[in-house]
């Protein structure tokens, strides 16, 4: 081996004749011993012990190379030598990965050099005006928006659809469950495809057809049509959802991202909010294909935004100077772990395709955080059917007066939006009094605040719609009012389940966040097929309490993780 590790006696025991047990600083992070390289320098926002978000992982072969800090770090030289920089796969049982295992292979490595950036490096996005990193920010952020303000801006005129096509609401409600599952496929396909190209060229392409695919929406002469091309513009349209995060990521460091990921942690979700209230006035005043002009004007100046978008993701980046420099110098040895390590067709699409389904059967964790998150997501779009059955069939209020009532959900994201940095903060302090790494299950603060509000948003909504509380004077404010604590518990239980899961799987973040989209996309599309039948069966006090009974049944959750996720992690093959 190029260099020594030091051996932990607390964890040898998980070994195999493969593996090898070393000295952790964070989960996943060797510490080379002293004279072991003067390779690198991990800048002062970053902690290595967090997973990197930027890290190529459904391109890279990890098995054959393991994991490395090389988008992260910085050198005098440009470059690192790839003995020293190559790790193991962070999880509880880390193994050597195979490159390293092999002395003949080790030993080649040291003429491997992964190319870095240099200390202050003007190309390095993290290095970017501030002022520029909080506009690249915000388009990313307003990107997710209006991608999720087209899943439910159809649901501000429901009725002339279904009239003009002679359809039934469950059909008409279809429009907006094949968006959805649009939503659930595009990044599996998009989010490989963007490691191996860089993001810029995906920002723009997609969005352009998407744009296209509403001309369809707003000219369908019969249902068929409409849906098909609903279905396509979720599909070219989830461009954001595969890209914003990483981009954010890309530009801001671990330790420096709270308030970013806070706004794009609140688009999805803020998003659709804003659909049927901008819907609901159009399809009142101008009819609604017109719905579909609209936002297609808004999708177009937001992909003017994303036009601006420079080239963000560091291994991209990194690769095109790897190749200029070996051109420059003749040096056949300069490279990055993605190139040198690249995976085959095959092992892509069985990393994006079969691996997140895979751990969703085999990761409690994973698998009940998800479902969580995502039944989230469905009451989301549940309220974008019950608002109309209480509002417009209870009140008699026109679609637009219908929408407006939306704004009591955005009125609780907003105040999440103050709540989600200071959890961050207070994770880093966890961190801090914890020697400098916090475990996974201290992200769960978030989830235990807010997975009160949900129920309580559910019954509040319930039981203060027509017949237990009948129109008349100010009533209205009560089931509106219920979007306030619902709002509210969706961003803040969203954000930190998020990232409980990307801290659990540093190694398959990857997989782990395809696997909570595709249950999400699933969810979110179910939901509004039967919300409608329900609430009419049911009345509206019992059908929002059963959700609100569900909600209650799950609060155990994010507890009982917080008490027993690190032993669950344990007996997990991929969690640390």
């Amino acid at each position: 081996m190029a260099a020594p590790v030091h051996s932990e006696t607390s964890t040898a025991d998980g070994f195999d004749d493969t593996a090898t047990a070393v000295e952790k600083h964070p989960p996943g992070h060797i510490t080379l011993l002293p004279g072991s390289g003067n390779h690198d320098h991990i800048p002062s926002p970053h902690d290595p012990g967090r997973p990197d978000l930027s890290f190529p992982f459904q391109t890279t072969n990890t098995e054959e190379g393991g994991f490395t800090d090389e988008y992260r770090t910085t050198s005098k030289t440009g470059y690192i030598t790839a003995d020293l920089a190559l790790r193991p796969v962070p999880s509880h049982i880390q193994r050597l990965p195979s490159v390293l295992a092999d002395p003949e292979k080790a030993i080649r490595l040291k003429q491997v050099k992964l190319v870095t950036w240099f200390e202050n490096d003007p190309e390095d996005p993290r290095n970017w005006n501030n002022a520029y990193k909080w506009y690249i920010t915000f388009v990313c952020a307003l990107s997710v928006v209006s991608i999720a303000f087209a899943t439910a801006i159809i649901a501000g005129d429901f009725g002339d659809v279904m009239r003009e096509f002679e359809v039934s609401e469950v059909v008409v409600a279809l429009s907006v469950s094949l968006m959805i599952i649009g939503f659930g496929i595009g990044p599996l396909i998009l989010a490989p495809l963007s490691e191996l190209h860089g993001r810029r060229p995906f920002w723009v392409a997609p969005f352009v057809v998407y744009i296209i695919f509403n001309i369809p929406c707003a000219l369908a002469k019969n249902i068929g049509t409409l849906l098909v091309s609903r279905f396509l513009c979720g599909l070219f349209g989830s461009g954001p959802f595969a890209l914003a995060g990483g981009a954010i990521a890309d530009i801001w460091d671990n330790n420096e991202r709270g308030f970013a990921v806070a706004l794009f942690a609140a688009a999805p979700y803020g998003g659709p909010v804003l659909g049927p209230i901008v819907g609901g006035f159009i399809g009142e005043t101008v009819g609604w294909r017109w719905i579909f002009w609209v936002n297609m004007i808004f999708a177009g100046v937001v992909a003017c935004m994303c036009a601006t978008i420079p080239e963000t993701y560091a291994p991209a980046l990194l690769l095109k100077r790897a190749k200029r420099l070996r051109l420059e110098t003749g040096d056949p040895n300069i490279t990055t772990e993605q190139e040198l390590f690249k995976k085959s067709l095959k092992e892509i699409v069985v990393e994006t395709a079969v691996r997140p389904f895979e751990m969703i059967a085999t990761e409690p964790i994973l698998t009940l955080m998800s479902m969580y998150a995502s039944l989230i997501y469905g009451l989301l779009y549940a309220f974008f059917f019950s608002f109309p059955i209480v509002f417009s069939e209870g009140y008699g209020y026109n679609d637009g007066i219908t929408g407006l009532m939306f704004c009591s959900v955005l009125i609780g994201v907003g105040l999440a939006l103050f709540v989600t940095p200071r959890l961050e903060k207070d994770y880093l302090r966890r961190a801090a009094a914890k020697g400098g790494h916090a475990d996974p299950e201290d992200r769960l603060i978030g989830m235990m605040i807010g997975c009160w509000f949900i129920p309580i948003g559910m019954f509040i909504f319930g039981w203060t719609s027509p017949p237990a509380v009948m129109p008349g004077g100010g009533n209205w404010v009560g089931p509106c009012s219920a979007g306030i604590p619902f709002g509210f518990g969706m961003v803040v239980l969203y954000f930190s389940a998020n990232a409980y899961i990307i801290d659990a799987f540093p190694g398959y973040v990857a997989s782990a966040l395809a696997a909570k989209i595709v249950i999400r996309s699933g969810l979110g599309a179910a939901t509004p097929l039967f919300i409608t039948p329900m609430f009419h069966n049911l009345g509206n006090g019992w059908a929002a309490s059963v959700w609100g009974f569900i909600s209650l049944a799950l609060i155990p959750i994010p507890f009982c993780f917080y008490r027993y996720g690190k032993w669950i992690r344990s007996k997990s093959k991929r969690a640390v």
